[in-house]
């Protein structure tokens, strides 16, 4: 692993993993290829550990033309494919950028490493395609259901589940067809420094520390699986080292509280740390709304594979975790500021919740 392109590094996940990368591997250089849509911002990747490693470029994993320089120019030997639409509620109001990033980009990336790297027999060196997938590829779980693992069967409930989906089958697909070496990891929900606020624990933190409404959709019991954002780099770190070529390995914090839960413990580590404010005890700002189409009621990931093959092991509980998240929100106003366009993303909240 000498050249690394990652895609999306300049959003939530990729930020962090970016860094992760050039602390973590002094010998990687880093391009890294994002599109800059609303999720992704230049300001998540200011002081990174050795920037003289880090190359930025602005662009579409959809640009045939632009991939396939990156991997002729930089001699890439690795891809970690972040970039994707991810949020849920914008699938189901506008589907179609959806399956063109998550598909088709994917695409775009699995045939220039197919050309790059193949060439039409086997690798010439030590190569490997690694995609990022999400839990909720598999649907949802019932109360008494055991968690996912890497043989549940595939079940998309949303539009963006299933545009995950489908490039997780072209991910397999190619290593099936071609024989490209790829790995696949699909992880529970992320949370941490750098993640934009329409994802629920940033929104939870920003809309009370502007004393806003905090929305929760239906009655707040669905139940999902959290994941530290560092603990998931770490993960994709030890697969890249180690993890077998066509394995599928299941990320997962072993965090399944319902979300009400994850609301107060917010509100209440809030509370701690801005215990002037007007608005303590912050829960009393929680805002039951009409659950969106097609809401998974509980998600749970069996991680057991990663963590018994690649002896990985997540770092933070889900309290310190969260405590880290708020502390690192309370510090870092300017980066909301910046991120959001704090009126325009005010107004999308206004209009998808139906609070203000």
């Amino acid at each position: 692993m000498k050249n690394v392109l990652v895609t999306g590094g300049a959003g939530f996940i990729g930020s962090n993993f970016i860094r992760h990368l050039l602390a973590r591997y002094p010998d990687v250089h880093a391009v890294n290829l994002d599109a800059l849509t609303y999720a992704g911002s230049l300001a998540s990747l200011q002081n990174l550990p050795d920037e003289s490693r880090h190359r930025f470029v602005h662009g579409d994993i959809r640009d045939r033309d632009l991939v396939d320089s990156l991997f002729r120019e930089s001699a890439i030997d690795t891809v970690v494919h972040f970039a994707a639409e991810s949020h849920v509620d914008r699938s189901i109001l506008g589907p179609e950028p959806f399956v063109t990033t998550n598909v088709n980009g994917t695409l775009v990336l699995l045939e220039a490493a197919r050309r790059h790297w193949l060439g039409g027999t086997a690798p010439d060196r030590h190569v490997r395609f690694h995609h990022v997938s999400t839990d909720e590829v598999y649907g949802h779980l019932g109360p008494d259901d055991p968690p996912f693992s890497e043989a549940t069967p595939y079940d998309p409930s949303s539009p963006y589940s299933a545009s995950k989906a489908g490039s997780d089958h072209l991910v397999r697909a190619y290593h099936r067809t071609y024989g490209l070496p790829v790995t696949i990891s699909n992880c529970s929900n992320n949370y941490g420094p750098f993640q934009h606020p329409e994802k629920l624990i940033p929104l939870v933190i920003f809309s009370a520390l502007q004393g806003k409404p905090i929305p929760v959709y239906g009655d707040g019991r669905q139940i999902r699986d959290w994941l530290y954002v560092e603990d998931h780099c770490r993960a994709i770190g030890r697969i890249l080292e180690d993890g077998r070529e066509g394995e599928t390995y299941n990320i997962g914090g072993g965090n399944q509280p319902e979300n009400l839960t994850i609301v107060r413990t917010l509100c209440r580590l809030i509370d701690d740390r801005v215990s002037e404010s007007e608005h303590v005890p912050h829960d009393r700002l929680i805002t039951f709304v009409t659950d969106r189409p097609g809401h998974d009621r509980r998600y749970a990931i069996d991680a057991s594979k990663v963590r018994t093959q690649l002896a990985w092991e997540p770092s933070e509980s889900l309290e310190t975790g969260m405590a880290r998240t708020v502390d690192w929100y309370l510090a870092n106003a300017t980066w909301v500021a910046r991120v959001t366009g704090a009126g325009e993303f005010r107004d999308w909240i206004t209009s998808q919740y139906g609070v203000d």
